[in-house]
């Protein structure tokens, strides 16, 4: 049998980073075995659900590359079927019709709570013979004794008691098909096997089983994943970092290195930190996913987009950075020596976007100096930056190993630490501390450029 995996997200919001770890693992697990990937969008929340978010999940796993093998379905479109699923329950005498008032189940539970009990429907339509009408709800009729098994791949076997589940609402009032009967039968219809999904699922489980059993459906395998925490160990929220995918892209991160992120989220091989799709694909193993919640670190994926970043070769770095340059009003062939300023600054910062905003002072000249940076270094620097100047200007060949010569034997020659000859003359020529070596920043800005720089950053602290 063919493996088929699917990711069923509900679209009332973004697509969250922890959905995209749960359909990159439904993804490389179906690549693995030779299987489809599906998706299918559990849209029956009509108050909360959006075609807006709908499209936002669809593009946003297309462009980071887990589009799925068929066209994705909607829940929304497929009432009829969930409806003629649970009429086949009742007519096999698997199901039946409610007419419990909300007052009733309130006061019902509350009686249960006040004598230790777990609060759950008693049964009392169970074998009633109700009729369908405006105020009755459609239960499945579970089984009183024994136990379900499921059978997880993360977890092992787990047991569930029949006699703490009751019967379940599979139609509402006003015939609407609830999540459980329209999640068991859409796997059903779309000849999935396997079930990948959050921890939090675990107890919907036994329920999902009653239905299958019930309708006839065969087993299906399951794997329940580690929730995504942020580093309190507590469920990632905006609270730890961003949550949505597609900030993460705004921002610069390559697609590669969020999988390589998520994919490290509850399953690691070997010693290998950096891999691709293709790697994760050849070497996973479903078996070999933790229990224990899956830390979600930024540092971790800021050093793993640097190293991504670093493999990629010059022209195709160049390519995926222009995009994010315009944003801020860059035009990359607006700089003499465009491609000798990018390679030396690639690394410079960990995402595409904060590299483009580092090398704004090349392009525009510096509008502002780094206040802690001016307070550390720049302050009290005329005379030494006077004296350079003035060897500067006297320069005759204008490059790296000239200037670094040059900067050497002025700092020996003047006693001074490198910070003290070095750090105000980047923060004159950038506004910050940070940049290329300073020889190559000098030659990459310009002698004309740099010594201009230099005496508008002597005015400033004169």
């Amino acid at each position: 049998m063919k493996t088929v995996t699917r990711f069923a997200p509900s679209p009332t919001g973004t697509l969250h980073i922890g959905g995209v770890r749960t359909a990159l693992f439904n993804y490389v697990y179906a690549k693995k075995m030779g299987g489809l990937f599906l998706v299918r969008i559990e849209d029956t929340d009509r108050e909360r659900s959006t075609k807006e978010f709908e499209s936002n999940i669809l593009n946003s796993l297309d462009s980071i590359g887990l589009s799925p093998d068929i066209k994705p379905i909607n829940q929304s479109d497929r009432a009829d079927i969930y409806i003629k699923a649970a009429n086949q329950l009742l007519n096999d005498g698997k199901a039946y019709f409610c007419n419990c008032s909300k007052d009733r189940l309130e006061q019902m539970r509350s009686d249960q709570q006040k004598n230790g009990k777990k609060p759950q429907y008693d049964g009392r339509c169970r074998n009633l013979n109700l009729k369908k009408s405006e105020d009755t709800v459609m239960r499945l009729k579970t089984p009183t004794s024994g136990e379900v098994l499921m059978k997880d791949f993360v977890r092992g076997d787990i047991t569930f008691n029949n006699s703490e589940l009751d019967d379940l609402i599979i139609l509402r009032s006003d015939g609407s098909p609830t999540y459980h009967l329209c999640n068991v039968v859409d796997d059903f219809e779309q000849n999935v096997t396997t079930v990948i999904r959050g921890e939090d699922h675990i107890s919907n489980t036994p329920r999902q089983i009653h239905i299958q059993q019930a309708l006839g459906y065969p087993e299906l395998e399951y794997a329940h994943l580690p929730l995504v925490l942020g580093p309190d160990k507590k469920r990632l929220s905006k609270r730890h970092a961003a949550t949505s995918l597609e900030e993460y892209k705004n921002e610069g991160y390559l697609d590669s290195a969020i999988l390589n992120t998520l994919a490290r989220l509850g399953w690691s091989k070997g010693e290998s930190e950096v891999f691709y799709l293709e790697d994760l694909i050849k070497n996973f193993e479903i078996t070999e996913i933790q229990k224990a919640g899956a830390i979600f670190d930024k540092t971790k994926l800021d050093w793993l987009n640097t190293q991504h970043l670093a493999n990629l070769d010059i022209e195709t770095f160049k390519t995926k950075l222009i995009p994010f340059m315009k944003k801020i009003g860059i035009n990359i062939d607006d700089h003499e020596k465009a491609d000798l300023l990018i390679t030396s600054m690639r690394s410079a910062e960990t995402n595409l976007l904060n590299i483009a905003k580092s090398l704004e002072p090349y392009y525009k000249g510096v509008s502002e100096y780094n206040e802690k940076a001016v307070s550390k270094f720049l302050d009290g620097s005329g005379e030494m930056l006077k004296s350079l100047i003035a060897l500067l200007e006297n320069l005759d060949t204008w490059n790296e190993e000239e200037l670094d010569d040059l900067l050497k034997k002025f700092q020996e020659s003047s006693g001074l630490s490198t910070p003290k000859v070095n750090q105000p003359i980047r923060i004159a020529l950038t506004g910050n501390t940070k940049s290329p070596s300073l020889g190559l920043t000098l030659e990459i800005v310009g002698k004309s450029e740099s010594l201009k720089r230099m005496r508008n950053a002597l005015e400033f602290i004169s």
